[in-house]
């Protein structure tokens, strides 16, 4: 994704990876479904040094409650109902993705990460509803994360409105389908890389305990 010619201002970071997150979940045109479902759980594993891409975690995820997609929902995410059919559950989803997380020795100490998001919602809303719902354990690695807009705010001088004004201030062309959950987290790791290369020293934005 990033090529490592260019990468000669990135100063030492706290961490040593960003794990790039972007949750696609159920909607209406006219009401947010009650509960809202994740339906697309994916996680780019980023290196602070060197900018690359080191792993993808990619999951649909059934959803239990209302599992039917509503034409609105297919429209704006671009995720069709055979898509999500079958898939594993919200349980069974973080379930694997804890294991993607050991696998990745991003929670045995030996490294640091943090989650980079666009906006608060995923891990401020979105995914503390979904367990408290089901009544599911929150690992704790999901309690704190930056929103990439507000580091964009500081490097950039202005807060912007979403991704795309983000990417065009940057002069980085958007890739792949806006709202798919795969496409936002390449998108937003692009910014995220674009900011490291001038220099940007990321700090935590939000937590939830």
């Amino acid at each position: 994704m990033a090529s490592r010619e260019s990468n000669d201002d990135i100063k030492p970071q706290q961490f040593d990876y960003f794990l790039v997150l972007d949750f696609e979940a159920t909607c209406s045109r006219d009401e947010k479904p009650d509960p809202q479902e994740i339906i697309e759980f994916p996680v780019l594993k980023v290196n602070s040094r060197t900018l690359e891409t080191e792993s993808i975690f990619h999951q649909y995820v059934q959803p239990r409650v209302h599992p039917e997609l509503t034409g609105f929902c297919v429209e704006l995410t671009g995720i069709i109902q055979d898509m999500v059919d079958g898939q594993p559950h919200i349980e069974d989803v973080l379930k694997s993705f804890h294991a993607w997380m050991i696998e990745n020795g991003l929670i045995d100490g030996s490294t640091s990460s943090v989650f980079v998001t666009c906006g608060d919602w995923d891990l401020k809303t979105m995914l503390p509803s979904q367990c408290q719902f089901f009544n599911l354990p929150m690992q704790s690695y999901f309690r704190q994360w930056i929103n990439i807009k507000k580091p964009f705010a500081e490097a950039m001088g202005v807060y912007p409105k979403g991704m795309m004004p983000m990417l065009k201030m940057l002069g980085v062309k958007h890739q792949g389908r806006h709202h798919s959950g795969i496409d936002d987290c390449k998108n937003i790791a692009n910014i995220l890389c674009g900011l490291l290369r001038r220099g940007h020293v990321f700090k935590v934005t939000g937590t939830n305990q």
